[in-house]
């Protein structure tokens, strides 16, 4: 059995040992021998605040601590073991790529399929490796079949490449993309259902959400949502790009039909890397992006017919999900939560200060915006950049507008509270002339 001072010790191990101990990422029983990892009797909470241990997985990094990176939520780093496995298997493909990449590491991402499955809970032909969360809704929103009319029911705080999708069928199909608002922050999602359910017409052939929407952290009521679909037969597409191995869930907890996430955010595999689940009663009935033969119509690989491309990225994910269930879901939520709170709270009570996100217990995730009224975010966040070398993101929406702070369990507690000091300033004296 691996105890957490082993695991927390292989994943400060140098470049050169760190292939040996990736390997195991590899094995089918992988996943279950991690299990034990950090184990006790201490509640993800306690842990949460233990610097020692996190101390040790912000070591695993090879971030550039000259800044103070709070933009995890559009792309994350990799920890070294997962950027040198795929070093490696990207290695072993140039010693004879056409053999190498076809015959030995096509079959080997069966294993990662079935890793993500576990993690997801779901059958492992279920699920498809793609290259992004954006790649795997594209396949659901171009690959169903809707006539002119048809409409298709989402939020204006839907992520944007989304919503650019929707209006391409819009222009090209002539079907029609209805959005509602949602009050900013939420804490109660009945109303969210409510709004849905409001919005849904004889022709509703769709319902899309995220998860946790980007703009803000806030945790949507997806199974409700399904639920609400389901009963007047409407499938549901949910966005999964900010939640997934962020929050602490399975696939029976949204019981959605369509899912599609990153895994290049919260889970830290390698840049490029998604995935896909597709009930498979749906399967058949829904179009690739890239077309594939009428053999595999009701095969889930269907949608990685996408050409040649590197195998490497995708067989690390695998050590990825080894890294991701060492430090343990529950606890991993809970320290996102933990810097969250810690900066979030700190600036409640400064004047001028307006967070979007609830901080009350399952509204939001470790994702949060923060406005500082009368300044402009995009003003703000130049200036954090410019003076303070603190990387946000200005979200400038139609109903509000604020900075995203997107910490990860690589940010120390020291850059949280830069940042919280920082905005402090900048909220009782204002931005320097």
């Amino acid at each position: 059995m691996i105890d957490r001072r082993r695991f927390l010790g292989a994943i400060a191990l140098p470049p050169a040992a760190l292939a040996a101990c990736a390997r195991p990422a590899l094995r089918p029983d992988a996943l279950e021998r991690v299990t034990a990892l950090g184990a006790g009797d201490r509640t993800p909470e306690a842990v949460a605040r233990d610097e020692d241990f996190w101390f040790e997985v912000q070591r695993a990094f090879t971030v550039d601590r000259s800044l103070v990176n709070l933009n995890n939520g559009g792309v994350c780093p990799s920890p070294a073991t997962v950027q040198d496995a795929m070093k490696r298997y990207l290695d072993h493909a140039n010693t004879a790529p056409a053999y190498v990449l076809w015959r030995l590491q096509e079959p080997q991402k069966e294993t990662v399929r079935k890793g993500l499955a576990r993690l997801f809970g779901c059958d492992p032909e279920e699920v498809a490796i793609t290259r992004n969360a954006s790649e795997s809704l594209e396949n659901v929103q171009l690959g169903l079949d809707l006539e002119p009319g048809d409409e298709v029911l989402t939020t204006n705080q839907d992520y944007p490449r989304m919503l650019t999708t929707w209006r391409q069928r819009e222009r090209r199909d002539r079907i029609v993309l209805k959005t509602i608002s949602i009050p900013v922050p939420c804490e109660d999602p009945a109303e969210i259902v409510r709004r849905f359910e409001s919005a849904i017409t004889p022709r509703t052939r769709v319902l899309h959400c995220c998860h946790v929407v980007n703009l803000t952290g806030q945790v949507m009521p997806v199974r409700e949502i399904v639920a609400l679909g389901r009963a007047r037969g409407i499938p549901t597409i949910v966005d999964g790009a900010h939640s997934f191995a962020h929050l602490d869930f399975k696939h029976a907890d949204l019981d959605c039909d369509y899912f599609g996430t990153s895994l290049h955010k919260f889970l830290f595999a390698p840049h490029g890397t998604g995935m896909l689940f597709v009930a498979k009663s749906k399967l058949p009935g829904l179009w690739p992006l890239m077309p594939a033969p009428k053999e595999l119509d009701a095969d889930v690989r269907k949608f990685e017919e996408i050409g040649t491309h590197p195998a490497a990225n995708f067989l690390a994910i695998a050590d990825a999900l080894l890294f991701h269930q060492g430090i343990g879901p529950a606890r991993k939520q809970a320290r996102m939560l933990y810097l969250r709170d810690r900066w979030a709270r700190a600036l409640a009570g400064e004047p001028k200060v307006r967070l979007h996100t609830s901080l009350e217990p399952g509204f939001a995730s470790g994702v949060a915006n923060v406005e500082v009224e009368g300044v402009d975010s995009l003003a703000l966040a130049d200036h954090l950049w410019a003076k303070e070398r603190i990387f946000v993101v200005a979200i400038q929406h139609e109903e509000f507008q604020g900075i995203r702070v997107s910490p990860a369990v690589y940010t120390r507690i020291e850059e949280v509270d830069r940042f919280t000091e920082a905005v402090a300033r900048v909220a009782r004296r204002g931005l320097p002339a």
